[in-house]
């Protein structure tokens, strides 16, 4: 396999996943399909496993990093305002989209059989904003609570800045188990050739037109949604803000969109990430160690900007409750402002709830899409973490910090040793 890039052998992999998929589909392969899932469930798990130590000494490094980094306020309000403007662009063309398309029209599903999920603590702004605020830290972690874990993250990042010199030893830990954590996720990370066939080819084999056919008009519009993002927001961005050629950075920035598509996994994907951010990309790896994890828990334009509003708009329409010029201002507010509520994890359950219960409709809406969110979690997480990639080439080229030679070069292995890349390739940030 060493003949062969990590970009290849994540696709190789989904090819192999499709084709296994369709067969165990076709022919009723039990066993096969079986397989499939355990191996993609047991990929799944292992990235969860790093999950909690990874996102809070992420955070809490790449807070305190910001000391290193001249002008850090003025990046930080940068890297802020950019994921806040990319997120209304976002919603905006989705709510656009869902009232040309209309994707719950004429749809006919049981909504008297529908169930809520179970949104405790997920409902409302209230719950919301008190979930963020952990009772208990050992439970934070066990029950992987990432808004806590994060909260408690950039808690003791900005202490550390605060103490200075003091807080040397304990930043010192931290970053050594940021670097072993990273280390062990990046064994897990390549295995994705074989996770990717798992989960791809669970979800051919799983959802066969006989279950997509009532939601299809809504799964169409949710990837539109994204790949209008993907193929004419972003790019327009880094042409005309960013000023880099936006198919340049697609080709270096695919491994990570492609390994965030099958393990539907925001912060799984961080290490990765954080690579093609800085060795391929070019972005200045101070500033990258700050963005990168911040955006890995913050920054999800698919999961928090395109489907909650296509799903609102879906709702309202299946339960029939009219919708007015207020109500989508407000689907924008919540979008662009509650973003952090998805925090890096597969799904989006907790943003949709949060929407709907601030929309007054009907939470029960959730449990009708629950059938098929794995195969939109897969464009929605794609989209996320492209814009994690997006937001940090734009403010690191308005200030100075891309390295043209490195965006423009042909890409690094990113699974060759240090020792083996080329020489003045960037080392990675440690965090």
């Amino acid at each position: 396999m060493k003949r062969f890039s990590f970009s290849l052998q994540l696709l190789l992999g989904l090819v192999l996943g499709v084709a296994l998929g369709f067969a165990a589909k076709i022919w009723d392969v039990a066993w096969l399909a079986e397989t499939l899932t355990k191996v993609g469930q047991i990929f799944v798990q292992l990235l969860k496993l790093a999950v909690p130590p990874l996102v809070f000494t992420a955070v809490l490094v790449s807070v305190a990093n910001l000391r290193n980094v001249n002008g850090a306020a003025r990046l930080a309000t940068k890297t802020l305002l950019w994921f806040l403007a990319t997120a209304a662009v976002a919603v905006g063309f989705a709510i656009a989209l869902g009232l040309v398309i209309n994707p719950g029209q004429g749809v006919t599903l049981d909504t008297g059989a529908a169930k809520a999920v179970d949104t405790e603590g997920a409902g409302t702004w209230l719950d919301f904003v008190t979930g963020i605020l952990p009772t208990n830290v050992v439970t934070a972690f066990s029950e992987m609570n990432v808004l806590q874990i994060v909260f408690l993250g950039a808690v003791l990042g900005a202490a550390a800045l605060a103490v200075g010199e003091k807080a040397e030893p304990f930043l010192a830990l931290s970053r050594s188990v940021l670097e072993l954590v990273q280390k062990a996720l990046w064994w897990v990370i390549r295995l994705a050739p074989i996770g990717t066939a798992g989960l791809i080819g669970k979800a051919v084999s799983t959802y066969g037109w006989e279950l997509l056919a009532p939601l299809a008009k809504f799964s169409v519009a949710v990837y539109a949604g994204c790949f209008i993002v993907l193929l004419a927001i972003y790019p327009v961005l880094l042409s005309v803000w960013g000023k880099v050629n936006p198919l340049t950075f697609y080709r270096n920035a695919w491994p990570a969109i492609e390994l965030a598509f099958v393990s539907r996994s925001s912060v799984g994907t961080l290490p990765l990430t954080q690579r093609v951010t800085i060795e391929r990309n070019g972005v200045d790896a101070d500033y990258a160690s700050f963005a990168v994890p911040f955006g890995a828990t913050t920054k999800m334009d698919g999961c928090a900007s395109v489907y909650p509003a296509l799903a609102a708009i879906f709702v309202a329409q299946v339960f029939n409750v009219p919708l007015g010029v207020g109500e989508y201002l407000l689907i924008a507010f919540v979008s662009v402002v509650g973003s952090a509520a998805t925090a890096g994890l597969t799904g989006a359950t907790v943003m949709l709830t949060l929407t709907l219960s601030t929309l007054g409709l009907p939470l029960e809406g959730v449990g009708l899409l629950l059938a098929i969110d794995p195969i939109l979690d897969m464009i929605r997480t794609a989209t996320n973490v492209a814009g994690q990639m997006v937001v940090p080439v734009l403010v690191a080229r308005s200030e100075g910090r891309l390295d043209e030679a490195v965006f423009n070069a042909a890409p690094q292995e990113l699974d060759a040793p240090r020792s083996e890349r080329s020489a003045g390739a960037p080392e990675p940030a440690a965090a």
